[in-house]
């Protein structure tokens, strides 16, 4: 996993294509991070984390994926230490810790870069109940202000972890016991009203910054019935996935009104079953700590407020199943126990099925290694998948097999036609085959099943793309005003604002590019395409030393062998041979093929 390379999912808007993060863990960054809701969520210790990493590693995924397998080691070692703390059972505690750290269904938390959330929001998770069993052994101030503050730490790590308060009260429950030892419920509950606001202010910016980022839109999609139905089927998929981890896949597609009642009452049923056999079993105190544990953790991500357009995700139950594991450690070692089952048996019966898990976890791994498998995978086993078919058709596209790639696009729109980002997709593949008036067919699709305003600024950045492309440069600069309009985004606003000097310097319109160029730079100075496209308009204007700057400027951002190559022709043009052929060599070595650069 160490040597896997990015994904192209989400990896680019955490880490490589994200200018305030791929700098390093700067002041700018740091700023940034706290006053950031993008990608709708306010998490600043997760960028910093992403920010910290490209300080350290750069852009070598190496690193980044090194840190994500040490967050889950010490995870799983953190869980380990707490439960054997507390209940001074040390079998079932190293089982459950072992469970956590080799089930394949954590191998999205710790495969993924951009889900680093989850693994360090969780190292937070369990600080706090660490912090929490001291604070309960002896009750003080200082005490209490160690658990606010991992708790507030794991927040600003990832919201999912605003039900943690009602973690603790099941701690209260088992295997701390504070409600056995003449403590008033009330007294408990009122103890953590701090914790409980803090879970309040935390849900309120989430759920603004997901307003803003438009992520709630699915939820209007599908009625509140419909959305509890495929959250009873999803809970029990979790279970059956911790049971049989089969079928795993790196993105589950809302089932909609598609849930057959059958299916929803089965599930219910499963829920009521387990529900009462925690209840009839109560004096094993453990398996309703467990349950309540798996159910409650899951509440933010089940789908009752439907984020995306998901229907479950593997990396939602890294922390809830935490309770399952534990229903099931606890039981196994009662049971072997009232059974007198030698120490030997009972350990080759966990070794068999560590190792069973571990050789599924070490495939699920191998899905991860390029974005072509991980969504082949998806696509083999799940069911009319569109967000899996655009994404091996990007892979495809990518690697230049546009004929399969137009495949999949077309099974995209077939399956989700009323999404138009498939039929941008199917445009972008199209364009790129030089099929320019089905490609303009396609944007025109897209713009005409939407009214979100960033949907449709993607839709007419890509129209006036395809005309710039073939040459009608006057419609595409009126294209990149309608992106222009109707985006929101600063940093995006950059590139339209880029996109359109582009077309008025393709077009001839000199004045026009440079002051273009020049609002793109105001918005996103860090832009290096900018720059250089602003460099050869003061080129053709005969403004060579002002070129220079820009060129050199984009190449500090961005190193190119396009960028080396124009600095060294703008510095020969000056006579300042020896930084010429300087920079003529630093472009040979950076040119796919040094022979191209003439």
């Amino acid at each position: 996993m160490i040597g896997y390379p990015f994904v192209d999912y989400d990896d680019n808007n955490y880490v490589t294509e994200n200018l305030h993060i791929r700098d390093g863990l700067t002041w700018s960054a740091v700023t940034w991070a706290f006053a950031s809701t993008e990608h709708s969520n306010w998490h600043p210790l997760t960028w910093m984390s992403h920010a910290l990493d490209c300080e350290v590693f750069g852009l070598q995924p190496y690193g980044h994926h090194l840190i994500s397998v040490v967050l889950h080691a010490l995870n799983a070692m953190l869980l380990f230490l707490l439960i054997f703390y507390a209940t001074k059972r040390e079998g079932p505690s190293l089982m459950l810790a072992l469970l956590f750290a080799v089930h394949p269904i954590n191998v999205e938390s710790v495969a993924w870069v951009a889900e680093r959330k989850n693994v360090l929001s969780t190292l937070f998770f369990l600080l706090t109940l660490g912090a929490y069993g001291w604070y309960a052994r002896k009750p003080n101030l200082s005490r209490y202000l160690s658990v606010v503050i991992f708790f507030a730490c794991g927040l600003m790590s990832k919201p999912m972890l605003v039900t943690l308060p009602f973690v603790l009260l099941l701690l209260d429950y088992w295997p701390l016991e504070r409600i056995e030892r003449n403590r008033a419920f009330s007294k408990l509950l009122i103890e953590k009203l701090p914790l409980f606001a803090l879970s309040a202010i935390i849900s309120v910016i989430t759920f603004k910054a997901q307003q803003a980022g438009h992520a709630l839109h699915a939820a209007m999609q599908f009625p509140f019935a419909v959305r509890l139905e495929d959250a009873i089927v999803a809970y029990v998929r979790y279970v059956g996935k911790a049971l049989w981890p089969s079928h795993l896949a790196a993105f589950y597609p809302h089932p909609g009104v598609s849930v057959s009642l059958w299916t929803v009452a089965a599930s219910s049923l499963v829920l009521a079953i387990i529900t009462g056999l925690t209840v009839v079993f109560r004096s094993r105190k453990y398996l309703l700590m467990g349950w309540l544990w798996f159910l409650g953790t899951l509440v933010p991500v089940i789908g009752l407020v439907q984020v995306g357009d998901q229907g479950m995700a593997d990396r939602y139950a890294y922390v809830p199943l935490i309770g399952v594991f534990l229903m099931f450690t606890w039981a196994a070692a009662d049971f072997f126990q009232s059974q007198r089952t030698s120490q030997t048996v009972s350990a080759a019966l966990s070794f068999g099925m560590l190792l069973a898990l571990l050789l599924t976890t070490n495939r699920q791994i191998g899905y991860w290694s390029s974005d072509t498998k991980l969504w082949a995978h998806t696509l083999a086993v799940t069911t009319r998948n569109a967000f899996a078919h655009r994404h091996v058709g990007m892979a495809l596209m990518l690697s230049d097999d546009t004929d399969d790639a137009l495949w999949h696009f077309r099974e995209a729109v077939a399956i989700s036609p009323a999404d138009p980002m498939n039929y941008v997709d199917l445009g972008l593949c199209l364009q790129k085959s030089h099929q320019f008036d089905a490609a303009v067919e396609q944007y025109k699709r897209a713009i005409s099943v939407t009214a979100n305003a960033e949907e449709l600024a993607v839709a007419y950045t890509n129209l006036g793309s395809v005309y710039e492309q073939a040459g009608n440069y006057p419609v595409a600069v009126e294209q990149y005003k309608k992106a222009i309009d109707l985006t929101g985004d600063q940093e995006q606003l950059a590139t339209d604002y880029t996109n359109l000097g582009s077309a008025y310097d393709q077009g001839g319109k000199y004045p026009e590019a440079y002051e273009s160029y020049n609002h793109a730079l105001q918005l996103n100075p860090k832009l290096f395409n900018a720059y250089f496209d602003r460099g050869l308009v003061l080129e053709r204007e005969g403004k060579i030393e002002e070129a220079v700057t820009d060129y050199q400027h984009s190449i500090e951002l961005r190193p190119t062998a396009r960028g080396y190559l124009e600095l060294s022709r703008a510095l020969q043009r000056l006579n300042r041979i020896s930084e010429a052929q300087t920079s003529y060599e630093k472009a040979r070595e950076l040119a796919s093929d040094p022979n191209q650069i003439q």
